[in-house]
């Protein structure tokens, strides 16, 4: 009687056996266990598909969380930017700089934005010593992903198609 060495052998033997030989570190089989441990056998005929449509359920939302992430940081950034550019603006009118000087300071320090969409705003260029200069920097920051649709996709509700970041500096003419 020539078997195959394997033939005769359990899932726990055969286990042990891929493993390196090792049989001390799986579970003695109860008596009658035909599968492994816990009674996993692997899945039934109906749950081939279930992965699937729970992916599709779940990746909605997590493009939504994705790209609002994304979006998130980039409007961050722009505001940031928005708000490092009027305080420059007001530090070079400060100092007695005219209007066009004060724009063009802003228009350098918001280099990384797109210019077409800032707006910028200056009273009191060159005032009298003792006033304020005030610089108005505002931009129309828009989404870069299509976290709009997405929306109204999953909750039927809806974003606009970008943001309004705006922000003031003053500053004591010296």
């Amino acid at each position: 009687m020539t078997a195959e060495p394997n033939a005769k052998r359990t899932w726990w033997h055969r286990l042990a056996a891929e493993d390196g030989g090792a049989p001390g570190r799986l579970p003695a089989p109860r008596p009658g266990q035909t599968g492994p441990p816990g009674g996993q056998t692997g899945r039934g005929r109906g749950e081939r598909g279930q992965s699937l449509v729970e992916f599709a359920m779940v990746v909605p939302l997590l493009l939504l969380l994705v790209f609002a992430i994304i979006d998130f940081g980039r409007a961050f950034d722009s505001w940031i930017t928005v708000t490092s550019a009027a305080r420059e603006g007001a530090r070079v009118g400060a100092v007695g700089a005219d209007q066009a000087t004060i724009i063009s300071k802003v228009d350098q320090a918001a280099s990384d934005l797109d210019q077409s969409k800032l707006t910028v705003n200056v009273t009191n260029a060159q005032g009298a010593p003792g006033s304020t200069v005030s610089v108005q920097v505002n931009y129309a920051f828009s989404f870069i992903t299509p976290i709009g649709g997405l929306m109204q996709l999953i909750g039927g509700g809806s974003l606009p198609n970008g943001l309004s970041l705006s922000s003031t500096s003053d500053m004591r003419l010296e």
